[in-house]
Parts: C-alpha cells; structure tokens; sequence
C-alpha cells in the first residue's frame, strides 16, 4: 500500500465556510504559503508506506505498544511550562512534527525540526523539560478522495476510526514520553541521521525558509507513560523501551 504525501488543502474547509471567495484558487493560496507547482509535485509524490497494514501488538506489551505508537506517528503534542504574559507558568501545549527515524528504521528517540521562532522555542529556552504526546488515533491512515483535489490525509481517522475505538478510550492507546528538550549538535553523525529521518517523513521540510534557521532536536526521554487497556497507566521502563523490538 502507499501513502500519498500531500498538503493539506485548507480549501476543502473553506469551500465549507461562508464569506469564502471561492474564486480564489489553489495556485493563489499556495502562492501565499510560497509554495511553486514544483512544491507541490514533489509534495504528492507517491511514498511507500510500510505501516499502513500494520497492526498493533497485544496490550500487554507495552514496551511495544509505546515504540509501535511512536515510530508509527508522524505528529506530537508538545507540553512545556508557558514563559510568556498572560499564560506564563501554565501548561502549554503545541503541535510539532516528529519522526524517530526512517520507516524500516526505528530508534525510538523523537526527533523534531524546529525554528527558534516556533511558538514553543521560547518556552524550551528557559526550561527545556517536556512531554510528547502520541496516540493509536493517530496512525494507520486513511485517505479521503476528494473530487478536483488531492487525496487528503483526514487526521485522527487511523486505527481507532477503524475500531470505533473513541480517541479517549484506553483501548485506543496513547503513550506519554517524558524528558528534556535537546539541541543535536550541528553536523554531527545524530543531526545526519535525524534529517534523514524527517525529511524522508516529511518531505517539504527541506524547502522550510533559510532565515527562519531551523535545526534539529531530540527530546532525551526520561519516563515514559502508556495506556492501552482498561485499569489505568503503566510506567515503561526507558531501557525495556529501546531494547524491545518494535
């Protein structure tokens, strides 16, 4: 099976809204992004995605189950201590895109490709403690065929959907990893391989704007949470973790 990489069309929504100029087009709006028609070619491109037929493991195996849900996600929910007026010292949490490597490669660390200008890059440069957030609704895709645009990925319509497993249900997994915020050191054998790993997940992020001096970052993992059955969380040891093969 593969997956079609392609950006989400906010089109789709807004031919939903009114007040919407419908006129407006899809070259005007990639226009506004700075997208060219060569940007959005290499965005569809087809990509071979190993995991779509891919289940989870049993329950009980959570040490599994945390590295399944991990390489298999390509987004997180991001929590820091907010430093900024009128939040500052509440939780706050942000969106960021993840891989921990390579489809055939997992290592279990998530790696993340981040501007200083990101709105949690503040927050990281004065306490860089953080949690990751990732769920079984997250992966296993599915594509929605929309007449006269790309395929979309529809997110949070993955294993759960399937399973008519509610995002909140336990059965419907979500793992918590915990640790601080780390800066991979520039051109070294890591930062190599983190590239890697999330240009090959998510392709556009080479042709990020220059100025905007994104590098790249890992979050040093040092507790993990996870809950994919009834009776509560389990803790999963950090070295069962990497030592389990996913």
């Amino acid at each position: 099976m593969k997956m079609k990489i392609a950006i989400l069309v906010l089109s789709f929504s807004f031919g939903l809204s009114s007040g919407l100029n419908i006129n407006f087009g899809l070259n005007k709006m990639f226009d506004v992004f700075g997208y060219t028609s060569n940007d959005i070619a290499d965005i569809i491109e087809d990509v071979p995605d190993t995991r779509a037929d891919t289940l989870p493991p049993p329950h009980d195996q959570v040490a599994r189950m945390a590295r399944f849900i991990a390489h298999n996600s390509d987004w997180a929910a991001l929590a820091t201590i907010a430093t900024r007026e009128p939040i500052m010292g509440f939780p706050f949490a942000n969106v960021l895109s993840i891989s921990d490597g390579p489809l055939d490669n997992s290592t279990g660390v998530p790696y993340i490709y981040i501007s200083p200008w990101e709105i949690s890059a503040r927050d990281l440069s004065h306490n860089n403690k953080a949690s990751l957030t990732m769920s079984l609704a997250q992966v296993n895709h599915n594509f929605l065929q929309i007449p006269h645009l790309h395929t979309i990925n529809i997110c949070q319509s993955g294993y759960c959907a399937k399973m008519d497993y509610d995002p909140e249900d336990p059965r419907c997994a979500h793992v918590i990893l915990t640790g601080e915020f780390i800066k991979l050191e520039p051109e070294s054998e890591e930062e190599e391989f983190a590239r890697n790993a999330l240009f090959t997940r998510h392709p556009i992020m080479s042709d990020w704007p220059a100025g905007h001096h994104w590098f790249f970052a890992k979050i040093d993992i040092q507790n993990i949470l996870i809950l994919d059955w009834f009776g509560g969380a389990v803790t999963v040891p950090v070295q069962d973790y990497f030592e389990v093969k996913p």
